[in-house]
């Protein structure tokens, strides 16, 4: 009996410094980095995040804007290489995690090794639009039209390697629509070229396109979502259109550091989850037309994965690279 009380005695000494740690955290205020500058759609998604969650948190979650590098590489890898005790974590956009690791020759991180994925944060649906003077109603319209003249489709981009360029070659590939890129400094530049009729079509996120399509400048084919949505609730999805693989969500993560204690990531996870289903931050996102999306841990890495798979071999098979 002595030695089974002394056992257990000893086994609480050894849990005791591990929970007291956990049930203190957080004692100081977070630092939430973001990969985008101030004043844009992310930063408007981490600031809303990180006031519910300092709220539920007990201490100021502050934001930290660090913008730069191939899409906010160098801060993602600061996060990769910072102490793993909860006071350090980030906003990581699709392109850090899913696209930009195909374009580059070597990535400064592995995301699997190097980071703690702790939830989805948003998604934002992108929109396949077409000049209005086309004529184009429907994503047949589009297929037809482009099939018809071969090599003479012209689609705008954001830029060579975004997201508005790589949702447009998935709709080619599965489509199998012989169209020629156009990239642009930017997606502004390329909607307002697409509405003079210089190019014919842009898919790009629905807040960007729009006032554009509410005026009839563009035409709206369909979201590249799974589901409708409220701001084009009678635009289809890819999927309604014929085109279940066309999905092309514009997307936000909230990660940390490899190695964060279960106590910490798990009270970090929570707080958002909570923050996310809040009905404010619920409308603040779709005021954006975006979409809360909390995930567990689990859901998140799976969701990396299968849009990894997705990106990577069209990625390889146009050849996109950037320095």
């Amino acid at each position: 009996m002595d030695r089974r009380r002394f056992m257990a005695t000893a086994g609480a000494a050894m849990l005791a410094p591990r929970n007291a740690g956990a049930q203190g955290y957080p004692v100081r205020p977070i630092r939430l980095i973001v990969t985008f500058a101030a004043g844009g759609p992310a930063d408007l998604f981490a600031r809303t995040l990180a006031s519910g969650m300092s709220a539920r948190l007990g201490q100021q979650v502050v934001i930290d804007n660090r913008p730069g590098g191939a899409a906010g590489l160098p801060a993602i890898d600061a996060i990769a290489k910072a102490g793993p005790d909860g006071y350090q974590i980030a906003l990581a956009g699709a392109a850090a995690l899913s696209t930009v690791p195909f374009m580059i020759p070597k990535m400064p991180f592995d995301w699997e090794t190097s980071l703690t994925p702790l939830t989805l944060v948003s998604r934002v649906p992108e929109v396949i639009t077409t000049n209005a003077r086309l004529g184009l109603k429907t994503l047949a319209d589009l297929v037809a039209y482009a099939k018809k003249n071969p090599g003479k489709v012209n689609f705008g981009s954001a830029g060579l390697g975004s997201i508005t360029h790589l949702a447009s070659e998935l709709f080619k590939a599965e489509a199998a629509v012989d169209i020629t890129h156009v990239p642009y400094r930017g997606a502004a530049p390329a909607v307002n070229d697409l509405i003079a009729g210089h190019i014919d079509m842009v898919t790009a996120d629905i807040p960007v396109l729009l006032p554009q399509i509410q005026a009839g400048s563009v035409n709206a084919l369909a979201v590249t979502t799974d589901k409708r949505i409220k701001a084009l609730p009678d635009v289809p999805t890819t999927a309604e259109a014929g085109f279940p693989k066309v999905v092309s969500d514009n997307w936000y993560g909230l990660v940390g550091p490899a190695g964060m204690p279960a106590e910490v990531s798990g009270r970090i996870h929570a707080a958002a989850l909570a923050t996310l289903r809040s009905d404010e931050l619920v409308g603040q996102f779709e005021s954006q037309e975006a979409i809360s999306s909390p995930t567990s841990p689990e859901e998140f890495v799976a969701f990396i994965k299968a849009e990894r798979a997705k990106w990577g071999p069209l990625i390889a098979s146009i050849g996109v690279k950037l320095e």
